[in-house]
């Protein structure tokens, strides 16, 4: 059987949202946190506006949607350089982070 993949779903509310802000940080996204080895998928991007049904869960600005080859790649990612130079330029501006981690 294969080593399950890990899947890192990161939800950032921000202090700050205005549409400047959000890409900004969608930006900042692409920019620091694909560069890692061990990436085998990534996306980011600002949350879909039209969907508003009751179980769409609405409190959250940008998604960040990570999966890792495996357990190893995702602590590395933790500890990379560039995600911390990051959160360094980001932090400021949260008002929340929800981190979702799961084995895929």
């Amino acid at each position: 059987m294969a080593t399950p993949r890990l899947a890192h779903n990161v939800f950032f509310k921000l202090k700050d949202a205005s549409p400047e802000k959000i890409q900004a940080l969608v930006e900042d996204c692409k920019k620091y946190l694909n560069v890692q080895p061990g990436i085998v998928f990534f996306a980011a991007g600002p949350r879909c506006t039209e969907l508003t049904r009751d179980v769409n869960d609405v409190d959250w600005h940008v998604g960040l949607h990570i999966v890792f080859i495996d357990k190893a790649a995702h602590d590395a990612y933790q500890e990379d350089a560039t995600h911390n130079e990051f959160i360094a330029r980001n932090k400021a501006n949260w008002a929340a982070v929800r981190v979702f981690d799961s084995l895929v």
